[in-house]
């Protein structure tokens, strides 16, 4: 090897996790299945708490003209924590629901909900009430932190909520106080949790035990049947994806020609968190990494580019991106060349497929900016493969190879075996299921058993993408099984929304299919075939939707056809087919 060139990705796992290293791997027994993990991973998030109050009087998270030094944060979280335990009785392994925007107080929140020994559950904060009812109840919420829009959508279901026992609200308003409305159940305002402090000013966190194996999360994710599913993570699991950032940090560096990688575990750098925090990316891959590293989290009300443009100017932002479609309109921006995006030096994005001319135009309009793309879900606990660099301008149709304490199988239809094998993973042209094995993986569904033993098949998880894995062993995701849409980097499952269109009385059948976006990457489309006798126009169903659903899962488009919908023998819709008739050859109905 020439001396300028780069170190092989083979060659950097040897040396990074060689005997003795900081990422050194180890195998331990994971619920009966052996492992293998990183060795020096932290125990969990209280130890990568206390870890974050060595960053002092740092700038940890910016918003609007808000600013939260990482001693303040640790303090507030400390605060809170007590006063989960000992004035509401939250126990270890008790559930705390996080339902709000992105504000200062969900990262205090979920610290202090960690702190105390409970599991984290962050809640869709675009959720209809309805939605967020049913995610309070499943998870048997003790006590909700929400913020006042979140809680005018809630009141009305609080009188089902029985394991409820206090609501915390934060105002979205941050120039006024707000009044607390009468409820059937406690609320009290997040700034009279914080100001329960000690007059010395000196905070200690609970004494709490916890095991890496123990309950830390549960992120709701949507299935292809029936209510969304409560993916449990553990100590292990989130700590595992903070060690593979690290990890893929460090040899993005070692290898000279990539670039500093997504900046997480790099001291000094600022991050522009432009993705929802009840995401496991959010929270997992920006929250946490960021905090372990001492990195300042620059958050917005909400996204847009000019405004995004904006704080990277003015907060000298090092690494932004969220999903494709952010990081391809802050390039698009007539703002652009009117702002100072020189301290850019990664634009870092997954959630949705990435169009491969989108590295070349960051390369162009960040020169000393490395891309990068990453695949995961949220049963993987965030990140199971990284694309960085000149490896993803090489291969930029590839999400990477996966980091070193996961294994991926591609698994063909109809397999049957125990377990699968490192064999079925070779070779360009073998396509088939994705299955991923590692400490990553969640351990299974919130109180669903049936979809448990359905997805996960000793430590390995069926994930539902079809992939390829080629030669150099960089994943390739294929297509999307599950008619699973990907708006904006939101996860819409079209059996849910086909579930609100079929209440409708003159809906006989209806199919949901992805309608491509320039900016978005998909929109809703709906495929409807009426009773006899019956009319109803588009903008009647996108009302009747709407009131059933969250407004990113309403269908943009409707097309209502004469003819019966195609479908195979065993009665599924042939959404493929409708997908290519309808989208290239039928005039659309706004």
């Amino acid at each position: 090897m020439s001396p300028t060139a780069p170190m092989s990705i083979e060659e950097a796992n040897r040396t990074l996790t060689a005997p003795g290293q900081m990422f050194e791997m180890e195998d331990v027994d994971i619920r009966g299945v052996v492992t293998r993990v990183w060795k020096n991973a932290p125990a969990g998030l209280g130890a990568i708490l206390e870890l974050s109050r060595s960053h002092g009087d740092k700038d940890y998270l910016v918003y609007e003209d808000e600013r939260t030094t990482f001693e303040e944060n640790y303090r507030m979280s400390g605060t809170v924590a007590r006063a989960l335990r000992e004035r509401f009785g939250v126990e270890t392994g008790d559930r705390v629901s996080i339902v709000m925007r992105n504000l200062p107080e969900w990262a205090v929140a979920f610290w202090a909900t960690a702190a105390a020994g409970a599991v984290t559950v962050p809640l869709n904060a675009w959720w209809t009430g309805a939605e967020l009812e049913y995610g309070l109840h499943d998870s048997g919420t003790a006590v909700a932190f929400v913020d006042t829009e979140r809680l005018g959508r809630l009141r009305p279901h609080f009188e089902a909520l029985p394991n409820l026992r206090a609501v915390v609200v934060t105002n979205e308003d941050r120039g006024s106080e707000h009044d607390l409305p009468e409820c059937s159940v406690p609320v009290i305002r997040f700034s009279e949790l914080v100001g329960e402090g000690s007059a010395d000013g000196a905070v200690t966190l609970p004494e709490v035990e916890l095991a890496p194996e123990d309950d830390a999360t549960i992120f709701y994710t949507s299935g292809t049947t029936g209510k969304p599913k409560g993916a449990v993570g553990t100590h292990r699991n989130m700590a595992t994806n903070l060690m593979s950032l690290y990890f893929l940090n460090a040899r993005a560096s070692i290898r000279r020609s990539t670039g500093p990688g997504d900046g997480a575990g790099v001291d000094g750098n600022a991050y522009l968190l432009s993705v929802p925090l009840f995401h496991a990316t959010g929270c997992h891959s920006i929250l946490v990494a960021n905090t372990a590293a001492g990195n300042k989290l620059v958050m917005m009300h909400h996204w847009n580019p000019e405004r995004a443009l904006e704080l990277i100017e003015r907060e000298r932002i090092t690494t932004f991106g969220g999903v494709p479609a952010m990081a391809m309109q802050v390039i698009d921006s007539p703002d652009f060349t009117r702002r100072d995006t020189s301290s850019v030096r990664s634009v870092a994005y997954g959630g949705a497929p990435a169009p491969p001319d989108l590295v070349r135009r960051i390369k162009e309009h960040f020169p000393v900016g490395s891309p990068s793309n990453g695949y995961g879900l949220t049963e993987t606990s965030s990140v199971t493969t990284m694309n960085v660099g000149d490896d993803y301008v090489r291969k930029p149709d590839s999400v990477g190879p996966p980091v070193p304490v996961c294994d991926v199988a591609v698994v063909p239809d109809g397999f049957e075996g125990p377990e699968p094998t490192a064999e079925m993973a070779s070779g360009p042209d073998v396509v088939g299921e994705l299955w991923i094995k590692g400490p990553n993986i969640v351990r299974g569904y919130w109180n669903k058993p049936e979809a448990t033993a359905a997805s996960f098949t000793r430590g390995w998880l069926h994930s539902g993408d079809i992939a390829r894995v080629d030669e150099e062993g960089f994943v390739h995701i294929v297509d999307r099984a599950k008619d699973m849409i990907i708006r904006g980097g939101e996860n819409v499952y079209g059996v849910e929304v086909e579930a609100a269109l079929f209440e409708h009385p003159a809906v006989a059948d209806c199919a949901v299919i992805g309608v491509p976006h320039p900016v978005l990457g998909e929109e809703v489309g709906a495929a409807i075939v009426l009773r006899p006798g019956t009319t109803v126009t588009a903008e009647e169903l996108s009302r009747f939707a709407r009131e059933r659903l969250a407004s990113f899962m309403v269908p943009a488009h409707f097309w209502f056809l004469s003819e019966p919908l195609p479908r195979n023998p065993q009665g599924k819709a042939l959404k493929r087919e409708l997908r290519s008739t309808l989208v290239g050859d039928m005039p659309v109905i706004p």
